[in-house]
């Protein structure tokens, strides 16, 4: 099989190859996955510049990149019933802790971790479920639900901000979103009731108006490090922050007493590391939402696999339009 890899920590133009490997057997309690798509996340730009963190050193030989993927189970091993042959499925944690992700031709992975796609669902949004879809999902309703709430969504354009901001509207909560002058028309679009620019130096005073005067209950938090001083300003007592990344400031102030004294949660989500509680009830909500056709995951660009270097490079350049997937292989009835 043809498979995405890298032997060393670097730059995509200096460790990106494409290789020949033996195809992976399923052993108990696995299943083999034809993969047909492999999401590029920027989780996984930084695994292959530094790695994963409490992993020391290049821990195995090569690495095949990627936790989020699609494709068909062709193989069961044994435990696993052969009616999952011919599913078409998506992956989650593809490449968490273990040397072998999606970006490869077949993938030999726990059973639990092909999730069956719900009929009408393509197999490009599937690719996009794992790590967005999840984090996005779990962010809103991780705690209960919406309804009647208002939820604010920083960085509303970015490929979770706005499954967030399709999910928090499904869920019947009135959404404002903050992002940069180009996301606007699309997040307006996703159903954001108020889009606010995040450069604006009143924008906590924006934030709050938009809100006709009252503060909010749930913020979902892109650049936790950056936002964490209007979050505590705009955030309702009792309310809910649930921060999902902090890239530009990794080790932010914190200001506790305006926190405390409005009895703020503040969770660190990452998605990773769900309980299998957790992930099963996201899961269903997430199914639930794309039956809905509630949900519309946005592709930038679906790479060959010939491009992989070309991939990496968009999502570490930022600013992104949408996901952005590898194809890797193609059905067997196309």
């Amino acid at each position: 099989m043809k498979a995405i890899t890298y032997r060393a920590f670097g730059a995509a133009s200096e460790v990106l190859q494409l290789e020949d490997l033996p195809a992976p057997q399923p052993q108990a309690g696995e299943v083999l996955v034809d993969m047909v798509f492999s999401g590029v996340n920027p989780s996984d730009v930084k695994t292959r510049t530094r790695g994963q963190p409490g992993l020391k050193g290049f821990p195995w030989e090569l690495i095949i990149p990627h936790s989020d993927g699609s494709g068909v189970i062709s193989a069961v091993g044994d435990g696993v019933s052969e009616d999952r042959i011919g599913e078409r499925v998506w992956i989650w944690n593809g490449q968490f802790r273990r040397s072998c992700g999606t970006a490869a031709q077949k993938m030999a992975l726990p059973s639990e971790q092909a999730v069956a796609l719900p009929d009408g669902v393509s197999l490009e949004v599937g690719a996009v479920l794992g790590i967005p879809g999840l984090t996005a999902c779990f962010a809103v309703f991780g705690k209960g639900e919406v309804q009647g709430k208002t939820v604010l969504v920083q960085g509303g354009a970015g490929t979770v901000g706005i499954l967030a901001v399709q999910l928090a509207k499904w869920g019947g909560a009135r959404v404002i979103a903050t992002c940069g002058t180009t996301g606007r028309e699309r997040v307006i679009a996703a159903g954001a009731d108020a889009v606010l620019d995040y450069r604006a130096p009143d924008l906590a005073a924006q934030i709050i108006a938009a809100n006709d005067g009252a503060l909010v209950d749930l913020v979902i938090e892109v650049e936790f490090g950056s936002n964490i001083d209007t979050d505590a300003q705009v955030v309702a007592e009792n309310g809910r922050i649930a921060a999902y990344g902090s890239a530009q400031e990794m080790n932010p102030s914190f200001p506790f007493l305006p926190l405390l004294f409005k009895a703020v949660t503040v969770e660190i989500i990452l998605v990773y590391l769900l309980t299998p509680d957790e992930r099963q009830a996201t899961i269903q909500r997430l199914h639930t939402a794309l039956k809905a056709g509630a949900l519309t995951c946005d592709i930038q660009k679906v790479y060959k696999i010939t491009e992989a270097c070309a991939a990496h490079e968009a999502v570490e350049a930022g600013a992104r339009q949408g996901a952005v997937l590898i194809q890797t292989g193609v059905l067997a009835s196309s």
